[in-house]
């Protein structure tokens, strides 16, 4: 068994500038898991940069709005969407609401620094 608290993961600004706690992640949890998640927020009229990883990357999303980005096309997003990312898709989320947008990210297979690419490195 594994229980964990949000706030018993470390919070970090991740590469693309989104503010990440991984909550599960089988190389830090010590879990068979092929998939990670994390607990990730952007603050109010902020976005994050776009990348491509070579995972599949799922978003559910807690609170807030905003519009996700998937290679030239957009979508609305707001609390108890879901939103589905194919490996190596064009990627970013803005927050276009009012309060800060609180999302989970499912990376499967799970996330590796090595995989992602952010546009313009």
């Amino acid at each position: 068994m594994l229980k964990k608290s949000l706030h018993q993961a470390p919070q970090f600004l991740a590469g693309d500038h989104t503010h990440l706690r991984e909550i599960l992640h089988p190389n830090n949890d010590g879990v068979a898991v092929n998939y990670s998640i994390a607990h990730a927020f952007l603050p109010k009229g902020k976005a994050y940069l776009p990348h491509r990883l070579q995972s599949s990357e799922t978003y559910y999303i807690l609170s807030g709005s905003g519009t996700i980005h998937i290679d030239g096309e957009q979508q609305p997003l707001a609390a108890n969407d879901l939103c589905w990312v194919p490996p190596n898709a064009l990627q970013h989320v803005e927050n276009t609401g009012e309060t800060s947008l609180v999302f989970l990210c499912i990376v499967e297979p799970y996330w590796r620094p090595e995989e992602e690419t952010i546009a313009g490195d």
